[in-house]
């Protein structure tokens, strides 16, 4: 097999340099996870249900150790003694375990309860919407009716409280079983499902921000994990999931405050970017250089962006001297990607060398037609939807990361070939009697 899903690139180019092909198998079990995580409800501060998750991933895989911290970060590291003192720096995935959804704060009623909106959604999106109510193994449907305003206050911008609230009216009376304080309500989306299509298909589920990128964390390490019982050089290779992202990347402010990765740790954060005409869907695994925030540690990001030329066989965009027929068939991007902010600005603001790879994402937490919803041309009333990524978009990026899970330089080699340069070629600036010389 060829193309992204492959482990070689066609043509005459050679075969990828930084990984090992991936038997299609485990590719169906990397599509697995990917589907079954993206469906598990989940709020900043209640990951619960993620987490049961990974621990029963971890628990079915003896190489594999897990930590905690006092924020309920988890760090899984290969089992065994630590790498010793001045051996390479370690090197981290980060993804973390939440995505925009309410949190039951009051119940009112028997069918009216008062629910939190903890993540970034306009608020175009909120009146008259459907939503699923999570208490253990059941659920009830609801309608938001309106915001929640304590004592006829409505919500400001510098309202005392951490959340825009809002009434929900459930269908039936929830009783004991659904509806307490504490509980998780999400969007009512359609079941997950896979949209063939002439690149391989698109995932159309719940959460792809970050679930997915946290797939593609753990597919990456049990792929790094097989390499290694197999007596394939592997480096030490680390994976961060972090909590309370969508309300301001609580879960890795404390883990970089604490340091609880090693401050000589180089950071690859993982993440679900809003697709843009430059940076499509199907364009593969992105290198991003920075967000709306801050440009990551540029000798990272050089050297994640190596690794990923050295397993495609060539650039993200072809040269001036090539043609769009040449590129490889295993296809990244490089890309600012400004609409949003990441981790990787976090781990970079305490010290971090720190860079991301992202997938491109449609409906971008959950807002359809967001692109004229924000232009104020949309006909209609906005509704939310399911979130959408390329499967091979998903496969670059396991790709990508067991790439630098094998062979991440210490840096990009660029200012080796500047120097390179000067040496051949600065003979052109020389005056003629310089040369005559």
């Amino acid at each position: 097999m060829s193309g992204p899903g492959s482990g070689f690139v066609t043509g005459n180019r050679r075969p990828l340099r930084s990984l090992m092909p991936i038997p299609d198998d485990r590719r169906d079990d990397h599509l697995t996870w990917l589907k079954q995580l993206t469906a598990i409800p989940t709020a900043a501060g209640h990951e619960g249900r993620v987490v049961g998750w990974v621990d029963r991933w971890v628990a079915e895989r003896p190489g594999i150790e897990a930590r905690r911290d006092a924020h309920g970060n988890i760090e899984l590291r290969f089992a065994g003694p630590p790498a010793p003192p001045g051996q390479d720096a370690p090197v981290y995935f980060t993804a973390h375990l939440d995505h925009p959804a309410f949190v039951v704060d009051e119940v009112l009623s028997p069918t009216t309860l008062v629910l939190g909106f903890r993540g970034g959604v306009m608020a175009d999106y909120f009146p008259d919407a459907r939503v699923r109510v999570h208490t253990g193994d059941a659920s009830v449907l609801g309608t938001i009716t309106g915001e929640h305003q304590p004592d006829g206050v409505a919500w400001s911008e510098t309202d005392e409280r951490p959340f825009k609230q809002y009434h929900c009216e459930t269908d039936a009376p929830h009783g004991a079983e659904a509806g307490r304080p504490g509980d998780i309500a999400v969007w009512d989306l359609p079941e997950p499902r896979v949209i063939d299509d002439e690149f391989g298909g698109i995932l159309h589920t719940h959460a792809c921000d970050d679930l997915a990128a946290l797939a593609g964390a753990l597919a990456a390490f049990d792929e790094l994990r097989r390499m290694r019982e197999s007596g394939e050089p592997v480096g030490d290779v680390r994976v961060l999931l972090t909590r309370a992202e969508e309300i301001g990347f609580i879960g890795a402010i404390g883990a970089a405050k604490d340091g609880f990765m090693p401050r000589n740790s180089r950071v690859i954060a993982l993440e679900n970017s809003r697709s843009f005409p430059d940076s499509p869907i199907h364009g593969g695994p992105i290198v991003r250089v920075g967000d709306r925030v801050s440009v990551f540690s540029p000798e990272l990001t050089a050297a994640v962006a190596k690794v990923a030329e050295s397993i495609a066989g060539g650039p993200s965009l072809p040269t001036a001297a090539q043609k769009f027929s040449e590129m490889p068939k295993w296809k990244w991007q490089r890309k600012l990607m400004a609409g949003g902010a990441c981790e990787a600005s976090v781990f970079c603001a305490y010290g971090y060398a720190s860079t991301c790879v992202c997938l491109p994402l449609g409906n971008y937490h959950n807002m359809a037609n967001l692109a004229e919803v924000q232009s104020g041309t949309y006909q209609g009333v906005p509704r939310v939807g399911q979130e959408h990524i390329g499967l091979d978009d998903f496969h670059g990026m396991v790709d990508l990361l067991v790439g630098c899970g094998r062979d991440l330089p210490a840096t990009s080699g660029f200012a080796e070939r500047v120097e390179k340069l000067w040496e051949n070629r600065r003979f052109v600036l020389e005056t003629p009697a310089q040369t005559r010389s």
